[in-house]
């Protein structure tokens, strides 16, 4: 068995290359930290079992966060190990300079120039490419499996014999390096070019002598020794056929400085409306029909077996029902995800995190946290790892506990069954509504941490724009297969585990008496009318209300499910979830408008499910973890409460009152900011009087 890795920069192809050769399903993603680990899985060839590695992308092998470290880490203990390094046709020059760190190492190379694209920019001379750098390359298209079997071929045969000649140049004084075995020197002085501090101290040296011993511009220096032989090589064995790779007319308007938030918003506000109203809706009734054409004629049965007893209705309620009714909105869950896919695919999304890079370079994150909150739209619990690729602890540390805010998929069926009672069609505004408070209050909450426990330092934001794309539906339709087997698994093992616990809890008394038929209060609702109360001041002034919630901490798709056993649904009838919300003389769980906005902000904010939990506390420990939860809750409550007592007010004395008494309350706010401020601020003395610093100077 021998091991071999799978290196080169983000963006060229890297992960698909290793879905075509170890027929995996990763994910895959135009920008910068989809991989964030290593990835191993073993293939078979002409006899020999191969282990491939897929190492997070990097541009060199001085790491600057996270998975590139992870990657150096691997490369600089390869012991010998074969290298495959995919380079993009079009990005030759740029990512060739990795491939010139990898043999300056004495690694083991095998090139590989994927051609991504139809109409390549530069037509390659590959015989030529392996002759100047004295190694084996191959071109290939990994999504079509077009060279794949001669990228094989190659994993057994021995590497070339390469030659850098600039390498000459470089030169250091070696009593630094006395210690060091001689086979390593060469390596180090480029290392000393690259001023490579962790590298040093990972050998335990310091780093003064080191780097005094170099030109004060010794990386500049380097820099261009490399990118000159890459040039000379490149002139030697390709044609330029093309424009820029990358550039398109459709930036102009993407990125343009006015229309590049309108065009976003735009996007998505059409993502929801086909997503939880049109195409989402129709496809979710007609499941919801069909999975009632199965289950009545079971019911059916069951009920003529064993009459209207607690195991009929253990079954029509807490199974068919409550499973059923989430199983409904299937297809709006996997609508979310293909146009997240889409977006990933077509290569809009790097465009997405330049557009944010300043916004969040404010409240102390970078445009890298861009992917983790997009993808926290889809599953918090995925989104939390990918803030790994984050260069600054603290950025890392804010990225992570930003995900819950972001609304995932979980909450579409509670954004749809609840608010649909009430608001109809106008529901689509409270969804946009929630999306974007779930933003603010994030964008708030990183900016505090900021200013207090997570001051984060200026971060470096490598990106590059690859060109768009036409989705392939292949891949597209892998991303969506993953997450519907994900969600039907999480359906058949949580979903009904913890409809039956609830449903045992909701319907039978501390005696263990069955409730509906011997009367009594249930356990559920004595514990939830025990933390009602608390929950009072916000509007839930319902015991149902409290134990969905709580119901919630496991899956957020329950609360739904609960909601139809709390108020007697029968299975798979999604629409009468949403009627009985209104009819609070024959229902447990009902609510006003004001109490249903309260009650759609806190399932909002409030504590993800217990598997984002255990996410959070692996990437960053139970301490930071546990005041996450604290803030989340505490978040929730206030932004809850302020809601409630606003759309209250709204209902009792009308739009233009309320209108009226916010203005005044904001003008009185701002008019003593404004005073505060002015007074606050501490005459200068003519030495500081350009300087803003507090100092002794100040009188």
């Amino acid at each position: 068995m021998k091991e071999v890795l799978l290196v080169g920069n983000p963006n060229a192809g890297k992960t698909t290359l290793f879905n075509s050769l170890t027929r995996s399903n990763e994910h895959v993603g135009n920008w910068h930290g989809v991989t964030v680990e290593n990835k191993k899985k073993s293939f078979i060839w002409k006899g020999e079992e191969y282990v491939l590695v897929d190492t997070p992308g990097i541009y060199s092998l001085c790491s600057l966060s996270f998975e590139e470290e992870v990657s150096v880490k691997t490369i600089l203990a390869n012991g010998g190990k074969k290298i495959i390094n995919i380079c993009d046709q079009n990005n030759l020059q740029r990512n060739l300079y990795l491939t010139l760190c990898l043999l300056e190492r004495g690694c083991d190379v095998v090139l590989v120039v994927n051609e991504i694209d139809k109409k390549p920019i530069f037509k390659i001379d590959y015989k030529k490419l392996s002759e100047n750098l004295g190694v084996d390359v191959v071109g290939i298209n990994a999504e079509k499996q077009i060279g794949v079997e001669r990228l094989k071929d190659l994993l057994s045969k021995k590497s070339l014999k390469h030659n850098l000649p600039y390498l000459k140049k470089l030169s250091v004084d070696l009593n630094v390096f006395s210690a060091v075995k001689d086979e390593n020197k060469d390596y180090m002085t480029i290392k000393a070019y690259e001023r490579d501090e962790r590298y040093f101290k990972s050998l335990g040296f310091k780093t003064e002598k080191i780097f005094d011993s170099v030109p004060e511009n010794s990386v500049e220096f380097l820099s261009k020794l490399r990118y000159d032989f890459i040039d000379e090589v490149l002139a030697s064995c390709s044609t330029r056929t093309s424009d820029v790779y990358g550039k398109s007319k459709l930036d102009k308007i993407v990125l343009n400085k006015w229309l590049a938030f309108p065009v976003f918003l735009l996007v998505l506000s059409g993502i929801f409306y086909l997503t939880f109203f049109s195409v989402g809706a129709f496809f979710s009734d007609g499941l919801s029909n069909f999975l009632n054409l199965l289950t009545t004629p079971i019911l059916s049965m069951l009920e003529k077996a064993v009459g209207n007893s607690w195991l009929y209705d253990l079954f029509n309620v807490a199974i068919f029902g409550g499973v059923g009714t989430v199983l409904s909105f299937l297809p709006q869950v996997v609508l979310l995800f293909f146009f997240l896919s889409v977006l990933e695919d077509s290569g809009y999304m790097s465009r997405i995190a330049f557009i944010f890079e300043d916004i969040l370079g404010r409240i102390g994150l970078s445009g890298k946290s861009v992917y983790t909150l997009l993808m926290g739209f889809g599953c918090s619990t995925t989104a939390i790892m990918t803030a790994r690729n984050m260069d600054d602890k603290n950025a890392k540390l804010k990225t992570a506990l930003l995900c819950p805010y972001m609304s995932c998929s979980a909450k579409i069926p509670i954004y749809t069954v609840i608010g649909g009672a009430f608001f109809g069609a106008k529901n689509i505004y409270v969804i946009i509504g929630l999306y974007l408070l779930g933003v603010v209050v994030a964008i708030s909450i990183s900016k505090i941490l900021d200013m207090t426990l997570l001051k984060s330092e200026k971060q470096s934001f490598i990106l590059e724009f690859p060109p768009y794309r036409k989705t392939s539906l292949k891949r597209v339709g892998k991303i969506l297969w993953k997450n519907l087997k994900e969600f039907l698994i999480k359906v058949g093992s949580i979903m009904i585990s913890m409809n039956i616990i609830i449903w045992v809890f909701s319907s039978f008394s501390f005696t263990f008496s069955y409730v509906p038929e011997q009367g009594g209060v249930s356990m559920l609702e004595s514990f939830g009318r025990l933390l009602a109360p608390i929950f009072a001041p916000i509007g839930f002034n319902n015991w149902a209300i409290v134990a969905s919630l709580l119901a919630g901490l496991v899956a957020k798709e329950v609360v739904v499910s609960s909601i139809a056993m709390f108020n007697g649904i029968d299975g798979n009838a999604t629409k009468l979830v949403s009627e009985s919300i209104l009819l609070p003389a024959s229902v447990v769980f009902f609510a006003t408008k004001a109490s249903v906005l309260s009650f759609l902000v806190f399932c909002l904010l409030y504590t993800p499910c217990i598997a984002s939990i255990s996410m959070l506390m692996q990437e960053i420990g139970k301490k930071w973890t546990f005041l996450s939860i604290a803030i989340q809750l505490i978040a929730a409550y206030v932004v809850s409460f302020v809601v409630y007592n606003i759309a209250f007010a709204f209902e009792i004395f009308g739009f233009w009152a309320v209108f009226a008494v916010l203005c005044g309350i904001f003008a009185i706010l701002f008019a003593f900011l404004f005073i505060w401020k002015r007074f606050k601020t501490k005459r200068l003395c003519a030495h500081c009087e350009n300087c803003r610093k507090n100092c002794d100077k100040r009188k």
